[in-house]
């Protein structure tokens, strides 16, 4: 075991999948000489190579669409979108020809596209989007959102490996907030397999991302302060969503918390509300309760962005109302 950043380890798992597997390169914006703006690619250029590590033109909708195109002809590309924000100039690169290639031509498209997200950076309303939900209405799209190093290498290595276009939801505050120990050698995190951080038998926590860590110091003060223990479940794959670790973590408690970094309008928390709402109504001992952001672009001044974004603190509140139903 070493003892890795969050970014050491995913950059860690792309280093290994490209000496591994000749067929996998990287293409971005100044992911070259530079690095790129997190340093996720430094070095890779000097190892493996101009032909392996592509410096994009500044285009998503070009690099997003010479990466399907090379997916198509047996390449495995990985895509780096400087901030996730900015995928939106890839937009219909992704939902109109990625997701759909394989639908209409039955042609696999293994492709990995990166996406930095979120905020808790200061970073402003152009640099701190959480996008995935605008993902997870296509169908033939895989959405991943580790919130470990472990899980942040293996679910990399399985992104890399599988056949069909991944979106890499990555959380640019964990970055190198977050350390922990990932093994040496090679593995996989399977994709659409949920994962237990804390077990607990009074509320279930679903979460993904960087709330799982507020999730996880929201359980841990409310068991010493309050007594109540918190299952802490992370979905870790967005599409497919591991179902029937949902529903088992519902059966466990009969209460459930969805948190998530994003908007509570319109976010993944919604669908997950209704599967439970639709599944396992009866197994239910109060109204699902969702925590997520407030309805606004995330402000640039950290008061107004911690005021927006779900926190411990909020998470704690949230749990102490659900429990005293």
């Amino acid at each position: 075991m070493a003892i890795m950043t969050y970014i050491e380890a995913l950059s860690k798992a792309m280093w290994e999948e490209m000496e591994r597997d000749q067929s996998v390169f990287l293409i971005g914006e100044d992911i070259g000489a530079y690095g790129g703006a997190f340093k996720a690619t430094k070095g890779f250029l000097q190892h493996f190579g101009e032909e392996r590590v592509i410096d994009a033109t500044l285009s998503e909708a070009a690099i997003v669409g010479a990466a399907t195109g090379a997916a198509v002809v047996g390449m495995r590309p990985i895509v780096e979108i400087q901030f996730a924000d900015f995928v939106t100039c890839g937009f219909n690169q992704i939902v109109t020809n990625c997701a759909k290639t394989h639908y209409r031509w039955n042609l696999p498209v293994p492709m990995v596209i990166r996406l930095p997200n979120g905020g808790y950076i200061r970073g402003g309303p152009y640099h701190s989007s959480s996008t995935e939900a605008w993902f997870f209405h296509v169908p033939g799209l895989k959405i991943v959102a580790p919130s470990t190093p472990y899980d942040a290498k293996g679910l990399m290595k399985a992104a890399i490996r599988d056949n069909n276009p991944v979106l890499y939801v990555e959380s640019k505050y964990l970055y190198r907030r977050i350390k922990g120990e990932v093994p040496d050698g090679d593995y996989v995190v399977e994709l659409g397999k949920a994962d237990v951080k804390r077990n607990g038998s009074d509320i279930a926590i679903i979460t993904y991302g960087a709330t799982v860590h507020h999730s996880l110091e929201a359980a841990v003060i409310l068991a010493k302060e309050d007594g109540v223990e918190t299952l802490v479940l992370d979905l870790r794959t967005l599409m497919p969503l591991d179902k029937e670790a949902i529903f088992n973590a519902v059966k466990s408690t009969g209460k459930v918390l969805i948190v998530h970094e994003d908007l509570v309008t319109g976010g993944i928390g919604a669908e997950i509300s209704a599967l439970i709402a639709d599944n396992m109504f009866q197994s239910l001992d109060a109204p699902v309760r969702r925590l997520g952001a407030l309805d606004t672009p995330v402000p640039f001044a950290p008061t107004l962005e911690d005021y927006v974004l779900p926190n411990t603190q909020k998470v704690v509140s949230a749990l102490r109302e659900l429990a005293a139903l």
